[in-house]
């Protein structure tokens, strides 16, 4: 690409300074967060690059709009809100940026599960509303525990090592890992079942696909060690909300805490009248270090994309 065009590269949502401070380098930047999709739609005529987060849904009638798109950039981990058959189709480059997520949604991962092991956001709202009722809030150590994790790539990996500085026994689930690969993380690999039913903590890493959703439902609840306790910050939709609900009225499921859900934002609803759940949302990846993190390797990315360079965190080939 000549050095003296500057191509245009559209920010759809909310992102870190970094990002477009090095866009700005040799991009024309076009800000578009916060405005409503058929804004973003006409901003997009001129555009060769996109950069989204999780909120945009970067679909053909999006890319309709982009006839000049040649790179997606997703500041984040997760590309479930674009349709990669589609931009493979087209020709479009899709590139994410894995790395610079993981030690925050790592540290919220044991941060919900300690919330829930100590009763930390019942006995925060007791004391706000007024009350001072220690025995409705008996926790559980986790020191001896098991904790379970289905998923153990590099957020399972991170979860792993603080679990074990916790005391914690831990196992995985990961049928792309081998066996010697997750000891030499320090955890043992089992088939899903066996692990369900040994778990005392459930923690869930791995990405929504048509094979993972709805992976925990009833059957799966059903397998579980009673008084099982799950927490989930990886992606909404792999855990049948409706019959977790049921696990934890019946006593299967001691409580969880949860960060994503199905349909975001998630505003009211029967998780939200069990105070036996911990909900945030969707903080995993809120925290300065990672927004600075993605917002430069989503940047990096778009511009070696632009400039036909190869891509290290490209999720789809084109030619």
């Amino acid at each position: 690409m000549s050095s003296e065009r500057r191509p245009v590269v559209v920010l759809a949502e909310v992102l870190s300074d970094v990002c477009a401070e090095y866009l700005s380098r040799k991009c024309q930047v076009v800000n578009a967060k916060g405005e409503p999709r058929t804004r973003l739609m006409e901003l997009l005529e001129d555009a060769e690059a996109l950069i989204v987060r999780s909120g945009t849904s970067v679909d053909r009638e999006l890319m309709d709009a982009a006839p000049r798109l040649r790179v997606i950039g997703r500041a984040g981990v997760g590309v479930d809100n674009i349709d990669l058959d589609e931009a493979t189709r087209r020709g479009i480059l899709v590139a994410n940026a894995p790395d610079a997520n993981s030690i925050s949604a790592a540290e919220h991962a044991f941060g919900l599960m300690l919330a829930l092991a100590r009763n930390i956001a019942s006995g925060d709202a007791s004391i706000r509303a007024g009350r001072w009722d220690r025995a409705s809030f008996r926790g559980v150590e986790l020191a001896g525990k098991t904790l379970g994790l289905v998923g153990l790539g590099r957020i399972g990996t991170l979860v792993t090592a603080r679990a074990r500085a916790f005391e914690m026994r831990v196992v995985a689930y990961d049928p792309y890992v081998s066996a010697e690969a997750a000891r030499q993380i320090g955890c043992t690999l089992l088939d899903l079942d066996d692990l369900l039913a040994e778990s005392d903590f459930l923690s869930l890493h791995l990405p929504r696909t048509p094979e993972t959703a709805n992976l925990l439902g009833a059957s799966a609840f059903a397998k579980m060690k009673p008084g099982v306790r799950i927490v989930n910050d990886s992606r909404g939709g792999i855990i049948d909300e409706e019959a977790l609900v049921d696990a934890i009225r019946s006593g299967q499921v001691a409580g969880a805490a949860l960060d994503v859900f199905a349909t975001e934002p998630m505003v009211g609803g029967p998780l939200v009248e069990l105070p036996q759940v911990v909900l945030t949302p969707h903080l995993g990846a809120s925290t300065i270090e990672a927004q600075n993190k993605a917002g430069l390797h989503v940047a990096e990315s778009v511009v070696a994309g632009l400039w036909g360079e190869p891509v290290k965190a490209a999720v789809n080939r084109v030619t």
